[in-house]
């Protein structure tokens, strides 16, 4: 399973990061720090999940979703 998440808090993302694998077998975990960053990955990688912080710099986690589905 492909999962990306996106937090423009580095902690933030490592602690999903942890919890995910503790849950999933061999989960590939992309990270973003902004809307903006995780759509352009999410184009290239078409993850399975997408987990996101709403208030975020450049581009929030709203703005994101709208991008992101355009993708699939």
């Amino acid at each position: 399973m492909k999962i990306l998440v996106v937090d423009d808090e580095l902690p933030a993302r490592q602690r999903i990061a942890d919890l995910l694998a503790d849950i999933c077998t061999n989960p590939v975990i992309l990270e973003a720090e902004n809307g903006l960053e995780a759509v352009k990955l999410a184009e290239q990688e078409k993850p399975d999940t997408v987990l996101m912080d709403i208030r975020m710099p450049v581009m929030d986690g709203l703005e994101m979703g709208l991008e992101i589905k355009k993708c699939f």
